[in-house]
């Protein structure tokens, strides 16, 4: 795998013809609508996936971000806000956050990020989005619980909302060991053989 390109390590397509992939590799370089950045509460993009995204954006991303905060207050855990994604191939950034882990009913509080980031898409009529290990980085949470919540939320948010804009829902993760745990998560969810 090249700096330029992201490794697709499994592809599944759903009834209602939504494609899920689980990829390897930067978030950053995406070409889909909207890019998911793993967010804390005042939107300060200093380090990990939020960091990198932010650099990349050329800094337009915190600056927008920054904005948002102001005219609306903090981003609750378990939600969701949207800027641009500045010079990032995606049109889009949507900030979830996701919670720190050991501050109770983390999967409930993952579940609803990863929803209110799809609806959020689905405002916005995009049909394509890359999700990254929300809280199992600096937050804490066990890379594999974090994997299969995000995973199953987005299906079922997919199964709930069969109008949904969205034709593309892609698990994306520069970590090894997350990117394992996101194609783990989706065999173990759909059923699917290796």
């Amino acid at each position: 795998m090249t700096e330029t390109e992201n490794a697709v390590l499994l592809e599944y397509t759903l009834k209602g013809g939504q494609i899920l992939r689980v990829v390897r590799g930067d978030i950053t370089i995406e070409e889909v609508d909207a890019i998911v950045n793993a967010a804390n509460e005042r939107l300060m993009h200093g380090g990990g996936v939020a960091g990198a995204i932010s650099r990349k954006s050329g800094g337009i991303v915190q600056e927008e971000s920054d904005v948002w905060v102001r005219q609306h207050g903090p981003v609750v855990t378990g939600s969701a806000a949207i800027t641009s994604a500045g010079r990032l191939p995606a049109k889009y950034v949507i900030h979830a956050v996701g919670p720190v882990w050991g501050s109770g009913n983390e999967e409930e509080k993952l579940a609803d990020a990863v929803n209110n980031a799809l609806s959020l898409a689905d405002a916005h009529h995009l049909k394509g989005i890359s999700i990254p290990g929300i809280s199992s980085g600096i937050f804490g949470g066990p890379k594999d619980i974090c994997a299969r919540v995000i995973v199953q939320s987005a299906v079922e948010y997919l199964k709930q909302h069969p109008d949904s804009s969205l034709e593309e829902v892609r698990f994306c993760n520069i970590d090894e060991t997350t990117a394992s745990a996101f194609v783990q998560a989706t065999q173990s969810l759909l059923a699917i053989r290796s």
